[in-house]
C-alpha cells in the first residue's frame, strides 16, 4: 500500500520545493539603475565600451555587463584584456558567453582565469538551455597546463564534449584517465579493457566499476574493497551467496533492495524489511508489475524528485518512459516528467496527473508542456525559482492575460498582466504603482511603460534596476545613470 502525501497539499507559505533546480529566495530583490542599465538589451556599444572600462571601485564593471547574450567584438576584446582580475573571470565563468570567445582566455596570465575558463560556466539557471562544450584542441591545451588548479578544473567540468573524455583513455594523468569513464558506454571494447588493467588501482576500481552489471566476477571482488562495496551492492551482477550474505548481515539493505540481478525470492523477503527505505527501493524496481508494486507498504516524501536510475537510464526510451510515467508509483512518474523526450500521448497523461511535482518537472524539462500545466506551476509557486522557469517556457500563455488578471486579488496574478501583448500602456502605468512590489518591478521593466514614469521609476530604489533594463530607456537617460554613478565618460 502507498502512503503517498501529496505535493499539491502542501501550503504555498512554505518556502520549500524539490524540483531539480533548488529552491529560490524569492524576497524582492533590490539593485541600483546601473545594475539595470547594464543588464539593458538596448544598451547602445559606446555605453556598453563605456561601462566595461568602469573600475567600480577595484570591484571592475556591474557583473550584469559581463553576462550579456551576443556581445559585440569590442566590448568581448576589451573584456579579455580588462586590468581587473574579477572581471575576466566572471566573463570565463558566463553561460551566455560562447565557448569560442571564453577559449581567448585559455592563454589568461592569470590561473584563476584559465581555471575558470576550463570548468566552465557553474551556475545555468535554465536547465533548458545548453552550455557548448570548448573546442577538444582547446581543452588539451588546458589539460597541459602547467598549473594543477587549471588541469583540475578543467576535469571536474560538466561542459566537456564526449569526444575530448574518450581521447583521454591513455592520457598519462590517472585523473584524466578517471574523466574518461563518463563515456564508458561509448567507448571501444579495447579501451575499456586497457581501463580496466589501468596501473592506477584508482582507475581500476572506477572502470570496474562501470562494467560491473554485467559481471560477476568484477562485482565479487569489488565487494571485498569497502570503497567500492556500496556502488559494486547496489548495481553489480550479484552471484546468490554474496547476495544472501549481505541480507544476512543487514547492511546496505536499500542499494542491495535496488540491484537488478537480485533474486526474486530475496525481493520478495526485502519488500517486507522493517525499514522503509528499503521497501522504497523495492517498489522502485523495474521488473515488478503494478499489482506488486502497490503491494507494497512504501512512503513517498511529497519534496522527492524521483531519481531512479533506471528511468534516468532511459530517458529517451519510449518503453522505458510508458513503464514509468503510466505507473501508479508517484516518484515512477516524477522520474518519467524529467524527460523531455515524452511522446505526446505520455506528456498528455502526465498534464492530467494530480502529482504537483509530475506538473513541476514537466514544466521544466518539456518543451512542449500544455499551457494550463504551465499556469498550475506558476499559481501553485508563484514567487519560487521553478515558477520563473514556468514563466520563462515557450509556451506559457501571454493573449488574455490583462483581462483575466490585471485587477486580481493575488498580486502572483496581477504581474502575468505585464506579459499580454494586449495591454496598453495605461495599464502598464497603473500597475507600476501598485501594491506589490514585485508587480511594479514587472511594469517598470516593460517597453509600453510611459517615458515620464519609467524617467520617474529609475529614481525609486525599489524599482531603479528595473526601470534601467527597459529597452524604452532612451541612451540619453542610460547615459545619466552613468554620470550619477560615477562612470567615466
Amino acid at each position: 500500500m502507498t502512503r503517498a502525501v501529496e505535493a499539491a497539499q502542501v501550503p504555498e507559505a512554505t518556502a520549500r520545493e524539490v524540483t531539480g533546480a533548488g529552491s529560490w529566495d524569492m524576497v524582492a530583490f533590490y539593485s541600483s539603475a546601473l545594475d539595470g542599465v547594464a543588464a539593458n538589451p538596448a544598451l547602445p556599444t559606446p555605453l556598453l565600451l563605456r561601462l566595461i572600462a568602469f573600475d567600480g571601485g577595484g570591484e571592475g564593471p556591474p557583473f550584469q555587463a559581463l553576462h550579456r547574450p551576443g556581445l559585440p567584438e569590442p566590448a568581448v576584446a576589451a573584456l579579455l584584456t580588462h586590468p581587473i582580475l574579477y572581471t575576466r573571470v566572471t566573463f570565463a565563468r558566463s553561460g551566455q558567453v560562447e565557448p569560442e570567445q571564453r577559449a581567448r582566455l585559455a592563454d589568461d596570465p592569470s590561473p584563476e582565469v584559465r581555471a575558470t575558463v576550463a570548468e566552465g560556466p557553474d551556475r545555468i539557471h535554465d536547465q533548458r538551455a545548453k552550455v557548448r562544450p570548448l573546442s577538444d584542441a582547446v581543452c588539451g591545451r588546458l589539460l597541459e597546463d602547467p598549473e594543477p588548479s587549471v588541469r583540475d578544473a578543467l576535469l571536474r567540468s560538466r561542459h566537456l564534449a564526449p569526444s575530448f573524455l574518450a581521447s583521454l583513455v591513455r592520457h598519462p594523468d590517472p585523473a584524466a584517465r578517471c574523466a574518461a569513464l563518463r563515456v564508458w558506454d561509448e567507448l571501444t571494447a579495447a579501451e575499456r579493457g586497457t581501463l580496466l588493467a589501468d596501473p592506477d588501482p584508482g582507475v581500476r576500481r572506477s572502470a570496474a566499476l562501470c562494467a560491473c552489471p554485467r559481471d560477476a566476477r568484477l562485482t565479487a571482488a569489488l565487494l571485498r574493497d569497502p570503497a567500492a562495496l556500496p556502488v559494486a551492492l547496489r548495481r553489480g551482477l550479484l552471484d546468490r551467496a554474496d547476495a544472501e550474505r549481505f541480507l544476512a548481515e543487514g547492511i546496505h539493505l536499500a542499494g542491495l533492495a535496488g540491484n537488478p540481478s537480485l533474486p526474486a525470492d530475496l525481493v520478495d523477503r526485502l519488500a517486507v524489511d522493517p525499514d522503509d527505505d528499503v521497501r522504497l527501493a523495492v517498489s522502485l524496481r523495474p521488473e515488478l508489475t503494478e499489482a506488486r508494486r502497490a503491494a507494497i507498504d512504501f512512503t513517498v516524501s511529497p519534496f522527492d524528485r524521483g531519481d531512479v536510475d533506471w528511468v534516468t537510464a532511459g530517458i529517451a526510451d519510449q518503453g522505458v518512459l510508458h513503464r514509468a510515467a503510466t505507473s501508479a508509483h508517484p516518484l515512477l512518474r516524477r522520474a518519467a516528467a524529467r524527460s523531455p523526450h515524452l511522446s505526446p500521448e505520455l506528456l498528455r497523461l502526465l498534464a492530467e496527473d494530480t502529482d504537483a511535482v509530475v506538473h513541476t518537472h514537466l514544466a521544466m524539462h518539456h518543451p512542449d508542456t500544455p499551457q494550463e500545466v504551465l499556469m498550475s506551476v506558476y499559481a501553485r509557486l508563484g514567487g519560487t525559482f521553478s515558477a520563473w522557469m514556468a514563466t520563462g517556457h515557450p509556451r506559457f500563455p501571454r493573449e488574455g492575460l490583462a483581462a483575466r488578471y490585471a485587477d486580481h486579488s493575488n498580486a502572483i496574478y496581477r504581474q502575468l498582466a505585464v506579459r499580454d501583448p494586449a495591454a496598453g500602456p495605461d495599464l502598464i502605468e497603473r500597475l507600476s504603482h501598485d501594491p506589490d512590489v514585485r508587480t511594479r518591478q514587472a511594469a517598470a521593466s516593460d517597453p509600453r511603460l510611459p517615458l515620464p514614469r519609467l524617467v520617474e521609476a529609475l529614481a525609486l530604489p525599489e524599482l531603479a534596476s528595473s526601470a534601467g533594463a527597459n529597452p524604452a530607456l532612451p541612451p540619453g537617460e542610460m547615459a545619466g545613470v552613468m554620470d550619477e554613478a560615477g562612470v567615466p565618460a
